[in-house]
Parts: structure tokens; C-alpha cells; sequence
């Protein structure tokens, strides 16, 4: 082999490993070859060898010198000439790492898809306009929200706007953002998209094919194979795509000249990253925003106390409905009260089944319309909890002390197997109450095979469609059927909308221990309501809850505005977030204790805790428990101030921790989306 000789200019380069271990989270000083120099640039991946193995790392900076003073090793390899990392990302990923108290190499792990050869060959070359033509786009449809022209205006005009956006009930928001995207890249702006499911995808690809050629939308989602994705990515890198449309991940793609960053539904958890440091999609482009100067829409039918405080701080502002716009598509809301559904519950089947008048009057008149009606179930199976029909104790297996239920039979039929521990596996075939003694059983929440199998029999000759779990319906032809799905399994109607909406068990949502328990039940409630048709068309969305309750209350004012300024005024009072910046940091009881002695928290901040860490929620990784201790979980409260105070204290921790080989599994996040 040759002997290399150091590049004649910049010969150093400092780069960064693509490590899992905090404390090595810093640039390191490599040699470049005079035959690597050219592409060896910063942005780069390159080989290296690393404590004796070879690492992908990525170039940071050239160099004339080091301050190293011992032999410096030259790259192994220049992985490819592409900037995959380039300034605006680096930025952007190092803002990120201080704010949620994470790694670089984390980050990138999520941001960057893995390099693929074959991808590197397609054609990067042709121009975006060279794709097909473009339909001009029409932009009147924001003319129905209140300043809407003027926000597009400012949009387009490159002025750097910021809108919490609530979406009316139909479909007539997805023709308005397709028109707005379109038009920003007519103008040679770069428009970003990042929606949570594949779903929305899909139905929001379309509205941008009415007026774009397939190739113009450059569509990332975790489905994809390697080769797509990395193929995608450099389109977005090298200019060729102007617009990108995708999941979490796509919020990281390297469009340039961002003019328009987009993300819908942010409540939603498939937003939030689940591998370490737990970003969440809005938080990256609301960096973006603010790093890059593109314009926010920060869209859904509900919001969020975290958007909302965004839009109280004056950052963001609201972009709501005319109240035209609302009267012609909000469909009539009444609550019928926790009873107005009452489904059988008895499991001995000598409980029947009743439907409030005003709710069964709804249902029947959709159907003989020829519309379809939903019914929102909060439970997928038959009857996952059981309680004892007498004292209506929960029904706990006799074995291991877990929960009883009753699951779908087997092959899915809507019938009933026998009471099943969710926990051993355990059947309880003859169950007794540890508290009263008795034996009959009784359900606390229905699934929503159970819910199809009651309603059956109330319209016997109604086609009924189930869509939940595994077994999820994506969209249904416009004619008379009982639909009960699971909330996000929604089916939707092609070419028109549900006659009625029936949101049942809403106890099941509103009730849940978590701090967000609120929040989303709203926010799955009304994504379910605007399917619905409008007051005018006899649409009609029924909630089978108590019309006293707040929630309740926002959704049949359609205030989500209201309900999110409410939302965050409770926050304020507990001291939760956004009120205040918080930290979730799971660990065995030792590593907590250690932890605690290195980490230099702001002068004003909180700790709470520890408290044990629930069974749900595991530590990443296994230990000996009986030498360190249970798996606790520590809070760590901050007042509002710079948002990476926080994250960079538990950062420089977490590197303190690592350089003296604590490998006691530990888990940092910032604002987790769920404290419990």
C-alpha cells in the first residue's frame, strides 16, 4: 500500500464518531490524505479507526493544525463526497442535543439515513421543474380563515410568519395546503410537510397530485427501504426535491431554502421519536424555524398546551376559522349523558342493551339517509376489563393478582371466550370476588368487538364494519353501515362524510392517570367529529359523557382554541409543562444517587423524587436490581427561561457519567410528552 502524504492545504480534520457513548461526544483530529482532500469536506462521512475498530464519523471542520500533540492517524476513508451533514443541519442538530440533554451521534442516527451505494447513482441532476407541470394553484380556500390571505401573503412574500392553525371539519384544509405548498415552489421555495401516520400521508399526497407530477413530492416515511430513503434524502440535499412530505423522520431532511415548515396533529405520540434523546417533531421545526427563518404552521383540530403556549408568547400566532366557515361545516354536537349508550355488560348476557332517544334517532335517521355512522370505541378486543357485578370491584386473576378480561376468540369472531388474565395467561373459570364473594361478572369498559356485536343487534340489518388493531379499514364507499373503530382507526368515507357520530366509553379517555389525559381525549374526539357531516346536511356527533364536564363542553362549542388556553392555565397552576421546563430521569436507585452528584442544575431549579418507576415503563437496558436498587424515576422542574438550560446541564452529566463507565441503564427526557 502507498505511503499517504497529508493534503497539502487544511491537512487536518476534526470529525465527529457516530458513537453511542456520551463522554465521546466531541471532535477528534484525523490526518487527510492529499488524494481524500477534495472530498473530504466538512459535511462529509469518512471512515476512521477508533480504539482499534473502524467507525463511520462525520467531518466537522478543516484544519491547518492540530492541538493535539501526539501522532494523529490519517481517515481510513472517504464514505462519500455527498454533505449529508450540512451547516444548517449541524445547527440545527446541535441545538437539539442541548435541548434535550442528548448526543449528537443520537440525533444523526435519526436524522440521517444510512448511506446506500445504488442510491448515489440515480439522477440527482434534473431539475425540479423538469418533472412535469405544474396546475396553478388556487389559494382562495384561505380566504375561509380569519387574516388567512394575509398569512399567505407574508409567506410567500419570504416574510417569516408563524401560525397555529385549527383545521375545520372535511377535507377542505388538505386542498388549502397543497395550493399554499405548490405555490411556494412554484416561487423556488422549499416546503417541508411531517404529518404522524401513513394515513395522512397518503391523503394529503394526493390533494399535492392535483396540481404536481409524482416526481415533484418527494414522500419520506419509515416504510421505506434503505435505498428510497437515502435516494430521497440526497434529492431533498442536492435541490431536486422542493417539496418534502413524511413522517417524524422528514423533519430532518436537508430542503433547501426553507420557506414553509408544516406539522399536523403534534399531540400525536408517533411525533415523538422512541429511540434516545426522544425528539419530538415539532420541536424540530420550531427550531428550524427559528434557526433557518421559514415560515410555521403548526396545524390540527385540536391544539395543544404547548402550541398554545407558543401562540400566548406571541411567537406563534392563531390562524382560526371564520365563523362562516365553522357554521357551514361543523356538524350539530350533543351529549346524551354517560348512559345515552348503554351496551350490555353482563357477561351472563342478562344486562340488555339501551340507546339514549336522541342518540338512537341520529343513527337511525344517517342510516336511512344511506350514510354510514361511527362509532368510536376507545378499546380494541371484546371486553378488556372486567369488574365483579355486584360490587363492581375490578375482577383480578387469582394467581398473579391481573387484570381479568375477555378476549376476541380466536380466528376474530365477535363472540366471547372465557375470563383471561391480561398478565399470566391464566383462564378463570370460576371466578370469586375478593371483596364481596360474588361470581357474576360485569365489564368496565367494552372493546369494540363488543360494542359491534351489541349495536348488531339493536340494527340487525345494517352492514357492520369493525376497524381496529390488525385489522384497520382505511376507507369505505358512501353507503349505510355501523363502522365502530378504535380512535385513529377511523375509516374514511370516499367522496363523502359519516351521518352521525356516536363517541362512546369516553370515561375510558378522559379517566386515564396522565397528565394528558384531557388533552387527548379531546383532541381524539374531535379528529373523530370532523369526519362527520355538517349541522346543515343532518350531521350529527353524539357523546355519550356528562354535558357538565369542561371537555365536553369545548367540543360542542367547537372552542379547541379555549380548550387549549384552559388546558395550559391548569398547567401553570401544577407547575407542569410548558408551564416550566421539565426532565423525566429513569434509573436504578445507585445511579440515580450518583447521577445526582454530577449534575450542576440552574440555580431556580426543582427536583422531585425519586419515586419508583412504573412496570409499564422499563429501564432501557438489564442490571442486578438487589445490588442497585429498584428503578426510580427523578423530576427535575425549571421555571421558563432559554430552552436549553435544562438540556445542556443533564448533557455535560450524562458525559460525566459515561468517562467513568457508569453503565447502569439510565433514561433522560426533557418535556416528555407523558409524565404520568
Amino acid at each position: 500500500m502507498p505511503k499517504k502524504i497529508p493534503a497539502a492545504t487544511a491537512p487536518v480534520a476534526r470529525v465527529l464518531p457516530l458513537l453511542t457513548v456520551a463522554h465521546l461526544d466531541r471532535g477528534f483530529d484525523y490526518l487527510v490524505a492529499e488524494d481524500d482532500s477534495a472530498a473530504a469536506q466538512p459535511g462529509v462521512k469518512v471512515r476512521i479507526r477508533f480504539n482499534g475498530k473502524l467507525q463511520d464519523a462525520i467531518v466537522l471542520e478543516r484544519l491547518g493544525r492540530s492541538d493535539f500533540s501526539g501522532d494523529l492517524r490519517f481517515i481510513d476513508r472517504v464514505i462519500s463526497p455527498y454533505v449529508v451533514y450540512p451547516p444548517a443541519i449541524a445547527q440545527l442538530i446541535e441545538s437539539l442535543a442541548n435541548r434535550y440533554g442528548g448526543t449528537r451521534p443520537d440525533i444523526i442516527r435519526s436524522a440521517i439515513p444510512p448511506r446506500h451505494a445504488r442510491a448515489e447513482e440515480s439522477d440527482l441532476d434534473t431539475p425540479w421543474e423538469s418533472f412535469g407541470e405544474v396546475r396553478e394553484p388556487d389559494l382562495s380556500g384561505w380566504e375561509d380563515y380569519i387574516f388567512g390571505r394575509s398569512f399567505v401573503d407574508a409567506v410567500l412574500a419570504g416574510t417569516t410568519s408563524r401560525a397555529a392553525w385549527q383545521l375545520p371539519p372535511g377535507d377542505s384544509w388538505l386542498g388549502a395546503l397543497a395550493a399554499l405548498a405548490t405555490k411556494v415552489a412554484v416561487d423556488g421555495g422549499g416546503v417541508l410537510l411531517v404529518v404522524p401516520d401513513q394515513k395522512t400521508v397518503d391523503l394529503l399526497e394526493s390533494h399535492l397530485r392535483e396540481h404536481l407530477a409524482a416526481k415533484q413530492v418527494a414522500v419520506l416515511t419509515n416504510s421505506l427501504g434503505p435505498q428510497a430513503r437515502y435516494r430521497r434524502y440526497l434529492s431533498a440535499l442536492t435541490g431536486q426535491a422542493r417539496i418534502v412530505l413524511g413522517t417524524r423522520s422528514a423533519a430532518f431532511a436537508p430542503v433547501q431554502n426553507l420557506r414553509l415548515a408544516v406539522v399536523l396533529d403534534d399531540g400525536d405520540d408517533s411525533l415523538v421519536d422512541n429511540k434516545k434523546p426522544y425528539v419530538h417533531a415539532r420541536e424540530v421545526l420550531t427550531t428550524r424555524s427559528a434557526v433557518e427563518g421559514c415560515s410555521l404552521i403548526i396545524g390540527g383540530v385540536a391544539r395543544t398546551a404547548e402550541t398554545q403556549y407558543l401562540v400566548e408568547s406571541g411567537w406563534v400566532h392563531d390562524l382560526l376559522p371564520a365563523e362562516s366557515t365553522l357554521a357551514g361545516t361543523v356538524p350539530r354536537v350533543v351529549a346524551v349523558g354517560p348512559y345515552g349508550l348503554s351496551l350490555g355488560r353482563d357477561v351472563s348476557g342478562g344486562d340488555p342493551s339501551s340507546i339514549a332517544g336522541s342518540a338512537f334517532q341520529a343513527m337511525r335517521a344517517a342510516l336511512d339517509r344511506g350514510e354510514a355512522v361511527l362509532v368510536q370505541s376507545p378499546r380494541k378486543g371484546y371486553i378488556p376489563v372486567l369488574a365483579c357485578g355486584n360490587c363492581h370491584a375490578a375482577a383480578r386473576c387469582r394467581h398473579c393478582n391481573g387484570p381479568l378480561g375477555l378476549p376476541t376468540s380466536e380466528g376474530g369472531r365477535n363472540e366471547a371466550s372465557a375470563p383471561t388474565c391480561r398478565w399470566c395467561g391464566r383462564i378463570a373459570l370460576r371466578f370469586r370476588c375478593a371483596d364481596c364473594g360474588g361470581s357474576r361478572l360485569r365489564a368496565i369498559v367494552l372493546g369494540s368487538d363488543r360494542t359491534a356485536e351489541e349495536l348488531g343487534k339493536v340494527f340487525p340489518s345494517t352492514r357492520v364494519v369493525v376497524s381496529g388493531g390488525n385489522r384497520i379499514v382505511e376507507e369505505l364507499d358512501d353507503k349505510p353501515a355501523l363502522v365502530i373503530a378504535t380512535p385513529g382507526a377511523e375509516p374514511r368515507i370516499s367522496g363523502g362524510a359519516y351521518g352521525a357520530v356516536v363517541l362512546a366509553d369516553t370515561g375510558a379517555l378522559l379517566n386515564r392517570q396522565d397528565l394528558r389525559a384531557t388533552e387527548e381525549a379531546l383532541a381524539t374526539w374531535g379528529r373523530a367529529a370532523a369526519l362527520c357531516r355538517p349541522a346543515d346536511n343532518g350531521g350529527a356527533v353524539i357523546v355519550v359523557a356528562d354535558p357538565e364536564l369542561e371537555p365536553v363542553g369545548f367540543l360542542t362549542r367547537w372552542a379547541f382554541a379555549d380548550a387549549a388556553a384552559a388546558e395550559l392555565a391548569a398547567r401553570r397552576q401544577v407547575g407542569f409543562p410548558p408551564a416550566v421546563h421539565m426532565a423525566a430521569v429513569d434509573g436504578p436507585d445507585a445511579g440515580l444517587d450518583a447521577f445526582s452528584s454530577l449534575v450542576e442544575l440552574p440555580a431556580n431549579a426543582e427536583i422531585l423524587g425519586p419515586v419508583p418507576l412504573g412496570q409499564a415503563d422499563p429501564l432501557p437496558g438489564e442490571y442486578d436490581a438487589q445490588r442497585f436498587g429498584p428503578p426510580q424515576r427523578l423530576l427535575v422542574r425549571t421555571p421558563p427561561g432559554p430552552r436549553s438550560e435544562l438540556g445542556r446541564a443533564l448533557r455535560r452529566a450524562n458525559a460525566q457519567r459515561s468517562a467513568r463507565k457508569n453503565d447502569l441503564p439510565m433514561r433522560i427526557q426533557v418535556d416528555p410528552i407523558h409524565v404520568g
